[in-house]
């Protein structure tokens, strides 16, 4: 069973910022960092399922859209891209677009990227910190200026742009046309309680994210799958021998491990393959084990059925 700090890559981005405190002590000085990668950091593991990312802005991202997995896989590529953000810090006037706000045909949509209407076509929407926002392959989206948030998705790095703010990059109106859903998204999900530590914040057919929130000092086995994420968010605690603390991440490669949580107890966020929540996942080894919030059952069969229907 691997349990490994993950490596972080830097990812520099027009849109980025220079100072990334409190999530990470790397110097933006030298050019904007927009996102930080976290990776295996054995290089001959198998590439993992999922990518999990910090992503900071002080402008806008291209307005753009993810490929789903048929389409994906008909260009050669192995998966297409469902994503989930997670806002750990937002500006009062940040916003995110998720969707557009009527119906397109393709032709009204390719005419849209072409003269750039398409900027105002989108859903935009305010953000607030703790807020979750669950964006599937094939909606057009953007991310506003003022925000950092987490992302996890599925492990693909295809983009296709269809408006840029002038940054004179290129944009893929054809791919863009041919993967779009060219109609509004539908309603929001809303977070879910396993147990009075656990939250299920997306339960979609390629992933599932949690919120934890450990009490301080108490201790936990961990019965992760064979791909289990773990980013924090407030405090400190011991995975394995792995210490975990703000803004860092924990890969662990299945199995059952221990979590020691410090002084100020733990929150973090925890993804993992999965087309429904691990009813597994948590045990506590200290003081009373986690107790259930009912109902339960019946808020992860619905969250199995919605992963068929949002994806």
């Amino acid at each position: 069973m691997a349990i490994e700090h993950a490596s972080v890559q830097v990812v520099r981005k027009p849109w980025g910022v220079a100072d990334l405190n409190p999530w990470s002590r790397i110097d933006g000085s030298d050019g904007a960092i927009g996102e930080l990668w976290f990776q295996r950091v054995d290089k001959k593991a198998p590439s993992s399922a999922l990518l999990l990312k910090l992503l900071f802005t002080s402008e806008p991202l291209s307005i753009q859209v993810h490929p789903h997995d048929e389409f994906a896989r008909s260009t050669g590529l192995p998966n297409g891209k469902t994503e989930a953000w997670y806002v750990l810090a937002a500006t009062p006037d940040a916003r995110v677009a998720v969707g557009l706000k009527r119906h397109l045909t393709p032709q009204e949509l390719r005419v849209a990227i072409r003269d750039g209407s398409i900027a105002s076509l989108t859903q935009w929407r305010p953000v607030v910190k703790d807020e979750i926002i669950f964006v599937p392959a094939g909606t057009i989206h953007t991310i506003g200026a003022g925000i950092v948030l987490a992302e996890i998705q599925q492990r693909s790095d295809t983009t296709f742009r269809l408006f840029d703010y002038g940054r004179d990059r290129e944009l893929h109106i054809d791919d863009g046309v041919a993967v779009a859903n060219v109609f509004p998204l539908g309603p929001p999900r809303h977070p879910t309680r396993l147990t009075l530590e656990r939250t299920v914040l997306v339960a979609s057919q390629h992933f599932v994210l949690e919120r934890i929130d450990l009490p301080k000092g108490s201790s936990w086995a961990l019965l992760a799958d064979s791909e289990t994420w773990v980013l924090a968010l407030d405090g400190h605690a011991a995975i394995g021998l792995a210490a975990l603390s703000i803004g860092q991440a924990i890969f662990v490669g299945g199995g059952r491990t221990s979590i020691e949580v410090g002084a100020n107890g733990l929150s973090a966020l925890v993804a993992y393959p999965a087309s429904g929540p691990v009813g597994s996942l948590l045990h506590r080894l200290s003081g009373q084990s986690a107790r259930p919030v009912q109902p339960v059952a019946a808020d992860v069969a619905k969250l199995a059925a919605l992963a068929e229907v949002h994806t």
